[in-house]
């Protein structure tokens, strides 16, 4: 099984979230991550949709994404060139004598402490999946508390439309 990263653009009507997730589940996708926003036009919005399947799988969804109203284009992004990116916020036990060795991690992925608290660190890190990954991993011996992540958003890379 391959990961897929889809690109769809919908009409930005209510219930839209709903159809295409509906989609999926009654084919029996799973959708590892789905984020949804504003496209660069008035009145679309582009969702872009991470899931797990082979060839087949992915042009029966291509296929059945198409079969829905408001759906405009799809497009694999995975096929393509593609920047992926993903934010997570986490929340760390952080009595004041671990803060050092915890911002050498925070320094290393390049993210950045956005809250402090008396016991707590609330770090913000932005990258591919693997480098999430990496990152709550390292910081799962201190202790996370609470941990939020949006899910992939991704763009063909260069001129490639």
């Amino acid at each position: 099984m391959e990961r897929n990263t889809i690109s769809v653009l919908v009409n930005d009507q209510p219930g839209v979230l709903q159809r295409v997730s509906g989609l999926f589940g009654r084919r029996g996708f799973n959708i590892e991550s789905i984020t949804v926003g504003q496209s660069e036009e008035a009145g679309l919005s582009r969702m872009v949709i991470v899931t797990l399947g082979d060839d087949d799988q992915l042009e029966q969804i291509e296929k059945q994404l198409y079969k829905l109203i408001d759906v405009i284009k799809v497009v694999d992004l995975s096929a393509k060139p593609m920047v992926a990116r993903e934010l997570a916020l986490i929340k760390v036990k952080a009595e004041p004598s671990e803060r050092p060795e915890i911002m050498g991690v925070v320094e290393t992925f390049r993210a950045s402490v956005v809250d402090i608290g008396s016991t707590s660190l609330l770090v913000q890190v932005v990258g591919d999946t693997q480098k999430i990954d990496a990152m709550i991993e390292l910081l799962k011996p201190y202790g996370i508390r609470e941990l939020s992540r949006t899910g992939v958003t991704a763009m063909i890379r260069g001129n490639v439309q």
